[in-house]
């Protein structure tokens, strides 16, 4: 009896996240190693109260310190997120660590301060980027920031940043040095940017909602003149009343000037409300904005 075709394809998709998991704590453990730990940068989060305490107690510790400080984030993701979350975190936790201890002994990378902040936070980027893309986690501030914004409505992001703050500021006090302190800040959005381009990807996607009085009009030229599909939201004017047609469309950034160029010429008085996108989803699998079928491209919810 052969196994249900669903089964099979879950488990691909398992070993999959966790290839690239694997992927995404060997480049991290590769820039702390051979860029940051070295030249005495730390990264923000728990990962950086590692690299204090190992600055302090010495360079052997770094796997053990990273484990036990997000032991206390693994069990509140357990109690307020979910399972597989957690088995996720847990294995980037532990292929973090372990890459981290066979990198021990390598020799780091010699370069400018330049140099090292740029690559190091790169590399480092693109490593936690594979692991938060593929339903990991390898800082457990993340975790105590969704709790919180679970319970008191701030965001994950601004609750990560207060952290990460203090850490970089008693980073700076604890060794009396603030330029190691802003080197390592400048490190951190360095890696901050590219894990958002991990996770996001080079196609910038824009959401535009129009309302216009000539909806039938833009559409058609949006349809023929650009080739982008849309889909035509049936909408009510909340001051008049009076019914009307809203037109959504999902374009890529590079196309959005002459959307909103196209759409003025037709109507100089048009309404548009542009959001961005990180990702469309359409049925099982990621789509990029439209489908390419030969030079015209489509994209509608209906």
């Amino acid at each position: 009896m052969k196994p249900p075709a669903v089964t099979v394809k879950s488990t691909f998709h398992h070993i999959a996240a966790f290839f690239w998991i694997a992927l995404g704590a060997f480049l991290a453990a590769l820039s702390i190693r051979i860029f940051l730990f070295p030249h005495e940068l730390i990264d923000g989060g728990i990962v950086g109260i590692a690299l204090i305490l190992t600055r302090l107690y010495g360079g052997h510790y770094l796997s053990y310190f990273l484990i036990l400080l997000n032991l206390p984030f693994i069990y509140l993701a357990f109690r307020f997120i979910r399972r597989s979350f957690v088995m996720h975190m847990l294995v980037a936790v532990l292929l973090f660590a372990g890459f981290l201890f066979l990198f021990d002994s390598s020799k780091p990378f010699d370069g400018s301060d330049l140099e090292i902040i740029f690559f190091g936070g790169a590399l480092l980027g693109i490593g936690v980027g594979l692991i938060i893309r593929y339903g990991g986690c390898l800082d457990g501030t993340e975790i105590l920031a969704i709790i919180i914004n679970r319970k008191k409505g701030f965001t994950v992001g601004q609750v990560v940043l207060v952290i990460n703050i203090f850490i970089f500021g008693f980073y700076g006090w604890i060794f009396k040095d603030w330029h190691i302190a802003l080197k390592s800040l400048m490190t951190y959005v360095v890696a901050f940017k590219m894990i958002d381009l991990v996770i996001v990807g080079l196609d910038e996607l824009k959401s535009v909602l129009i309302i216009s009085s000539k909806p039938k009009v833009l559409a058609d030229v949006i349809i023929n003149q650009m080739g982008l599909g849309l889909t035509i939201v049936h909408g009510k004017g909340g001051f008049s009343g009076d019914a009307r047609d809203i037109l959504f469309v999902i374009v890529e950034r590079l196309d959005l000037s002459d959307l909103k160029d196209l759409v003025l010429q037709e109507d100089p008085a048009a309404f548009m409300a542009i959001e961005n996108l990180h990702e469309v989803v359409y049925g099982k699998n990621p789509h990029l904005p439209y489908k390419k079928r030969g030079k015209n491209r489509f994209f509608s919810l209906t």
